[in-house]
């Protein structure tokens, strides 16, 4: 059988690497992480990725993990492709995805598809943070408890 020619899409994809070093990272942390699924303590792999974070983006992020599990704590802390997850039966509904992580202007809080925020034709999954004031993190409990169902 002759060899598969690589279509011009694929060889530019290869030549000039398709992820960012930060994606290809995410996706090793998320093969280590199927890889110990059931074995590891979520709750100590997120607060490890805080540790990995500069001051002002931990509080922020150490912030959110207490707004999340006190507005639902149904939800359990683990890690989806290396960012901090809140998951309800093995299911992650929430992810706080770094800005230091991903080289990005700003953190963001997302949703999967598994979170309940349907609204109409369209509504938004992910949400850029800053900051969290009593405005913010208010919206931000509502959401989780919008998303838990």
């Amino acid at each position: 059988m002759a060899p598969r020619k690589k279509s011009p899409a694929a060889k530019k994809a290869s030549s000039t690497g398709s992820f960012s070093a930060e994606e290809r990272a995410a996706m090793r942390d998320r093969a280590r992480e199927l890889k110990a699924a059931g074995k590891s303590d979520g709750e100590a792999e997120v607060r490890a990725k805080f540790a990995k974070l500069s001051g002002p983006e931990r509080a922020l992020a150490e912030r959110l993990h207490t707004l999340i599990l006190a507005a639902a704590p149904s939800l359990t802390p683990r890690t989806w492709y290396g960012m901090p997850a809140y998951a309800r039966e093995g299911q992650v509904l929430c992810f706080f995805q770094s800005s230091q992580q991903f080289k990005t202007r700003y953190a963001t809080l997302g949703f999967s598809d598994k979170a309940k925020l349907d609204e109409g034709a369209m509504w938004p999954t992910s949400f850029a943070l800053q900051a969290l004031t009593g405005e913010t993190e208010a919206r931000l409990t509502a959401l989780v408890r919008r998303a838990v169902g």
